[in-house]
């Protein structure tokens, strides 16, 4: 049985800008800040980024904000 980064499931920047609703050049933004901003991603290429839906699962929820009671 593999487990290997090939049986995980991928978004492209497209996909993942769509999910988040956010523009593709806001994924381009983070991806380029020093130090890099949201979620972790795989340069294929260049020009080719991907990103896990495991990882972005992780960056999501430690970006989740839970209210404490009112004050």
């Amino acid at each position: 049985m593999s487990t290997g980064m090939a049986d995980q499931q991928w978004y492209t920047t497209e996909q993942l800008a769509e999910l988040l609703n956010v523009d593709p050049s806001s994924l381009r933004r983070w991806r380029t800040a020093c130090p890099p901003q949201g979620p972790a991603f795989v340069r294929i290429s260049a020009r080719h980024v991907i990103y896990s839906v495991a990882d972005v699962q992780v960056w999501l929820e430690a970006k989740r904000v839970v209210p404490g009671p009112a004050a």
